[in-house]
């Protein structure tokens, strides 16, 4: 039976260095199948990769995957500027060398067989994600794969953050433009169909809670109604038997790099 009971007043704005986003992703990674999907869908795409020399993990938060794919290569090296996820993440992957700086200011001291960037672009607007992206795409190895990793637009939980937010991020028309600026490399774009569930109502209203928190939240007055977001999950999340499933279907690029320039 779903259970729990849920505050009232505006939807809170989570500070990624903060305890409260920690708690809420931590909730979220309790209840999704994200990590044991994506991480067998990223074993697939190693197992294809010419060399394993260098992984380059671009916003690698708390590590868990860099982790998953460090195993894999010689060396491994991760962007990270939140120095509360950066303690985490020393601790999950310790033989990673971590750089502290942002994406625009990060100089990775050689090029990755793969890189990985993954749920990044939201914190990024969307005029930059095309040469900020382009930069990544330098730091990957001729011959080597460049991952993107975001939201699906009509996910169900995309489709929540745009209803509160009138935010929706979609990879697609990245992809085109970089192949039309970077023909010579080859792309791909799947889907992964994932899923958060929990038998309480509390806990699927603070990781919708979560999930809104991919727009600028800051910035929006006023806030959405924490009261109108519990509606929103009872009506489109509620299952039969009691429990609740937020579908976050995600978006992976692939960029496989020319062997050469020309």
């Amino acid at each position: 039976m779903a259970a729990g009971t849920v505050d009232s007043g505006p939807v809170q704005v989570l500070d990624v260095s903060g305890p409260a986003y920690r708690r809420a992703f931590e909730l979220f990674l309790a209840g999704t199948d994200e990590k044991p999907l994506t991480h067998a869908r990223l074993s697939e795409v190693v197992a294809g990769l010419e060399h394993r020399g260098v992984l380059l993990d671009v916003g690698a938060g708390e590590g868990r995957t860099t982790a998953h794919l460090a195993r894999h290569f010689e060396r491994t090296v991760a962007v990270e500027p939140s120095a509360a996820m950066r303690e985490k993440l020393r601790t999950a992957c310790p033989e990673a060398l971590v750089l502290p700086e942002p994406i625009d200011r990060a100089q990775p001291p050689e090029p990755a067989d793969l890189v990985h960037l993954s749920h990044v672009l939201y914190y990024v607007p969307a005029e930059e994600w095309l040469p900020m992206v382009g930069r990544v795409l330098g730091w990957t190895a001729p011959g080597g794969t460049l991952l993107v990793v975001l939201q699906n637009p009509e996910s169900p939980c995309m489709r929540m953050a745009a209803h509160f937010t009138g935010v929706r991020y979609d990879l697609r028309p990245l992809a085109d433009s970089l192949r039309e600026r970077e023909p010579a490399h080859e792309y791909a774009l799947e889907t992964l169909d994932l899923h958060y569930r929990t038998d309480r109502l509390d806990e699927a209203v603070d990781v919708a809670e979560f999930m809104v928190n991919v727009a600028d939240l800051a910035t929006m007055d006023p806030l959405p109604d924490r009261g109108e977001l519990a509606a929103y999950v009872r009506r489109h999340f509620a299952r039969p038997d009691g429990g609740y499933v937020i579908g976050h279907t995600q978006d992976m690029l692939t960029v496989r790099r020319a062997r050469t320039s020309g």
